[in-house]
This record gives structure tokens, C-alpha cells and sequence, in this order.
């Protein structure tokens, strides 16, 4: 705790309008949507990783990215909103490989 009081102390005596801290959104929709697409994509992975679960690890996986997607474009987070756009399109098109077998 002594270094956070440190650390606003100096942000303080600096005194410019380029120095601030980075509050993150909490007790709004995104707060819940992003928690909620973490355990999601948690999910996935341990899916994944005890093998046999396919497509449903997949499936549980995409519902957390979609997730992190909505959470990119509430907070105009091009990077959230690149990759989770990108991991959509990777999942559908791992699930559809599986329910179609090609």
C-alpha cells in the first residue's frame, strides 16, 4: 500500500495533464461482460485441455470472445476488437470443421 501512495504522490507533483491514471470501468455492463467472457474462455481452456470435449470446448470458447468483442467495442479498443474478431472467425471455423468432419 505504501508504494501506491508513493506512486500518487509523484503523478501528483508532476502536475501535468499527460500524466493519469488508467481507471478501468468497474460495476458497469462492460465490467460484467468481461468477467464473465474470462471465466468463459477459462473454460475453454481446461476443456481443451482434458481433450475429448470437442466442439464443446470450442463453443465455450467462442462465447468468451465474443464476449471480449463486445467489451472491445463498448471501450473503442481497436486491439480487443482486432483480435477478438480474428478468434471468432478461428473458432466458427473450428466448429464447423467438427460438426461437418471434413
Amino acid at each position: 500500500m505504501e508504494y501506491r501512495e508513493k506512486l500518487n504522490d509523484k503523478i501528483k507533483a508532476l502536475n501535468s495533464t499527460r500524466v493519469f491514471k488508467k481507471i478501468t470501468p468497474r460495476g458497469d455492463l462492460s465490467w460484467y461482460i468481461k468477467w464473465a467472457a474470462s471465466i468463459f474462455i477459462l473454460i475453454g481452456m481446461v476443456l481443451t485441455s482434458a481433450s475429448g470435449y470437442e466442439p464443446l470446448n470450442l463453443i465455450v470458447s467462442l462465447i468468451g470472445v465474443i464476449g471480449w468483442l463486445i467489451v472491445g467495442m463498448m471501450w473503442h479498443d481497436r486491439a480487443l476488437v482486432f483480435i477478438n474478431g480474428i478468434a471468432i472467425f478461428i473458432y466458427s471455423t473450428g466448429i464447423l470443421n467438427n460438426l461437418v468432419g471434413t
